[in-house]
């Protein structure tokens, strides 16, 4: 199996040991993305809809640096401080992803990075 690091500069970089993305037998898998702007390194300024919207910016700088889309999505996972944000997330996605339909899953979780309020990863097929 061969992998290949994904990096864009217009994505925030890796605050740790890890890649913005891996791509491994034709499938993209991103790290977790935050609310970080990727000009300042700093958090948006916001609520859960404004973050949210900066995560998917990140998300999809990052799929775009493979040519890969939202069409190109399998899998969403969406972590979340408060499950009572979902309704707002939620609408946040299903305008950003349009007619695509990967699975998905959320989870409330106790803490995030940054103190932020949303992280989402994605796995994605990346054409060929």
């Amino acid at each position: 199996m061969s992998t290949q690091i994904v990096h864009t500069d217009q994505a925030p970089a890796a605050i740790g040991p890890y890649s913005q993305g891996i791509i491994a037998n034709g499938l993209l898998y991103t790290a977790g993305q935050i609310a970080l702007d990727p000009g300042s390194g700093q958090v948006v300024a916001g609520d859960v809809v404004a973050q949210t919207e900066q995560v998917f910016r990140n998300l999809a700088a990052i799929l775009g640096s493979t040519g890969a889309s939202w069409q190109d999505v399998v899998k969403a996972t969406v972590f979340l401080m408060d499950m009572r944000d979902f309704p707002r997330v939620n609408e946040v996605y299903a305008r950003v992803m349009g007619d695509a339909r990967p699975a998905r899953s959320t989870v409330q979780v106790s803490g995030l990075p940054r103190g932020v309020l949303v992280e989402i990863d994605l796995i994605a097929v990346v054409p060929r």
